[in-house]
Order: C-alpha cells, then sequence, then structure tokens
C-alpha cells in the first residue's frame, strides 16, 4: 500500500455513521494517515480550527449543521482539501459542493480503497487559494500560475479547474500557460507558435485556432472562469487588459 507524501499527515473525518467513520479511520491509519473523527457539523467546524487538518473528509447529511454549511464555515480559515460524500445521483449536491469550496466528491456507496486512492491525489494537487476583493484575479509565481479558479502547476505539467484536473494535452497545456503567464496581454498567433511549438514552424498558423478552441472548450466543460478572449485580427488574451 502506498503511504503518503508526508508522514503523519492529517485526516479528519466527518460521517455520522460511526461504523462508517470507524472503518474508513481504520483503513486510512494502515496506510500511514494520522486520524481524526466527528460525528456533528458544529463539532467538525470546531476541531478544523484547533487541528489544521490536511485533508477533510466531510459528509454532507450531518446533524446540527449539513456537510454544504459546515464547508463554507470552513473555507473562511482553512484552505485545507475537503473530500466530500454525498448520495448516490445526488447531482445538485455534487455541483453545490464543488461550487462551495470542495475539491472533490465520492458518491455512497463506495470503495476505501478509492477513498484513500482520491486523498493521495489532492495531496499531490497545487492549493489554489481565492483571491479576495483586494488581491487580482491573475495570480503568477514560478511554480503556479492562478487565473480565476484555474491552477496551472508548471512542474507537473497539470491545469487544475474547482479541484478537478482538466484533461489537456501538452500543446493545449503549453499554449494554456503562455496565455495565462501574460495576462491581459495579447498574444498573436505568430507569438504562440515561437513561444509552443520552439521550431520554425512550417505550416498555417491558423492551427493555433484550433488548439486555442479546443483549450477553451475544456475550460467550459469544467465551468471555468478563466477564458480566453479572441482579439480579431491580432490573436488571444487571457484575463482582463
Amino acid at each position: 500500500m502506498t503511504l503518503p507524501t508526508q508522514p503523519e499527515q492529517y485526516v479528519l473525518i466527518v460521517e455520522d455513521e460511526r461504523p462508517l467513520s470507524k472503518m474508513i479511520a481504520a483503513y486510512l491509519e494502515r496506510a500511514g494517515f494520522r486520524v481524526g473523527q466527528e460525528f456533528t457539523g458544529p463539532d467538525a467546524v470546531a476541531t478544523a480550527r484547533l487541528t489544521a487538518p490536511d485533508v477533510i473528509i466531510l459528509d454532507l447529511g450531518l446533524p446540527g449543521m449539513d456537510g454544504l454549511e459546515v464547508c463554507q464555515k470552513i473555507r473562511e480559515f482553512s484552505d485545507c482539501y475537503i473530500l466530500m460524500l454525498t448520495a448516490r445521483g445526488a447531482e445538485e449536491d455534487r455541483i453545490t459542493g464543488l461550487t462551495t469550496g470542495a475539491d472533490d466528491y465520492l458518491s455512497k456507496p463506495f470503495s476505501v480503497r478509492e477513498l484513500v486512492t482520491r486523498i493521495h491525489t489532492l495531496l499531490r494537487r497545487p492549493r489554489a487559494r481565492q483571491a479576495t476583493k483586494e488581491t487580482a484575479s491573475t495570480a503568477i509565481d514560478p511554480a503556479h500560475t492562478v487565473v480565476e479558479d484555474l491552477t496551472i502547476d508548471t512542474a507537473a505539467h497539470q491545469a487544475w479547474c474547482a479541484g478537478r484536473e482538466v484533461a489537456l494535452t501538452k500543446l493545449e497545456f503549453d499554449l494554456l500557460q503562455a496565455l495565462a503567464t501574460k495576462p491581459g496581454q495579447v498574444l498573436s498567433r505568430e507569438e504562440l507558435v515561437a513561444t509552443v511549438w520552439e521550431t520554425d514552424w512550417i505550416g498555417e498558423e491558423r492551427v493555433v485556432d484550433v488548439h486555442v478552441g479546443n483549450v477553451r472548450r475544456k475550460l467550459a466543460s469544467h465551468g471555468s472562469r478563466a477564458t480566453i478572449a479572441t482579439v480579431r485580427g491580432v490573436g488571444y488574451r487571457m484575463g482582463q487588459p
């Protein structure tokens, strides 16, 4: 069994079904995690504030305060990873959970082995902090670029939106990164070709339009607020000028 990426990473289980919570806890402990358990919404918020977990497994149907409200309150002071447990087929709950601040969800009934895999996947993701009113909607550092709700991890060559990875080809990722790292600037097709292909291009520059269109569709399918604007006769821009 794969151990966590760091020793003693702490997972808080918030589940009012005690036998299920106990089973999850035992499995996570065998996987090398430190585990805490809470069974009501208010206790979950208080414990999360005191113990700063790395991951919270959060059931929606909790006594005292439902999981969505718990998620909202925790997001006021923590950017830990939150994995919501939902009823099978409860699409509206899943969508609301992700927009409230959850990073991932798992429908009941589920395999505990899959749950552990989801946790490992979450822990490999960059933590995308939400921009405040006082900060710009686009933030850049050498390792990560954040545009609205989209996080681009340069080293891992991955893009994440609302806690889900956006599946991109290498070329699509490079195009997205080129635009995101120059927010508000218009990049011509020629500039994008020079940046992304990095060799003397022999072909039609309009092929850029096709790949940009693919990236747009993939971002839209994730409901991302990060958009690529067409500047007619010039090229493309990401973010406001």
